[in-house]
């Protein structure tokens, strides 16, 4: 089991995890207006820092899909959230404050993505929209959800957390 600075076995964490983000063809996720999107890494980009914090109470959801966490970006404070849009499950940013999420007396599962690591690849699926994963595709698009798969879009991501 992955150990999250924050995870309530080690007691009270007043701060997020950071890092950054990857996916597997090198591009980084930016801030481009109200959107992350996915872009080439390199010297003239910089890739958003990407906070990270465990669910308090993981004992409340789906067993054996990965550990809940709250995933944020700083500068400005946004949290990444689902919600429906057009009958479909959508990812958005709001602003929130991660520790808010986190502090919260209950689990608020739009705001929540189980995160399964395989070696050093990450997937965040949608704990509000079970089956819909975080997803990069082309240079310069958003970030979004999909629950397709391996067919056309991006899931699997190189996460980085630093102190």
């Amino acid at each position: 089991m992955e150990n999250y600075p924050g995870d309530t076995r080690f007691g009270v964490r007043s701060s997020a995890q950071t890092g950054k983000v990857s996916d597997l063809n090198q591009q980084v996720w930016i801030l481009r207006g109200q959107s992350l999107v996915a872009v080439p890494q390199n010297n003239n980009v910089t890739p958003v820092t990407i906070a990270v914090l465990p669910c308090k109470y993981p004992e409340s959801l789906e067993q054996g899909k990965g550990i809940p966490i709250y995933l944020g970006i700083q500068n400005p404070d946004k949290c990444l959230f689902c919600e429906e849009v057009d009958g479909q499950p959508a990812l958005q940013l709001k602003e929130e404050n991660i520790l808010d999420l986190y502090n919260n007396p209950e689990p608020v599962k739009p705001f929540l993505f189980y995160h399964t690591q395989t070696g050093t690849t990450s997937t965040f699926e949608s704990v509000a929209f079970p089956g819909s994963f975080i997803a990069s595709s082309k240079n310069g698009q958003p970030i979004f959800l999909t629950s397709e798969q391996g067919k056309y879009h991006n899931i699997n991501f190189n996460l980085v957390l630093g102190p």
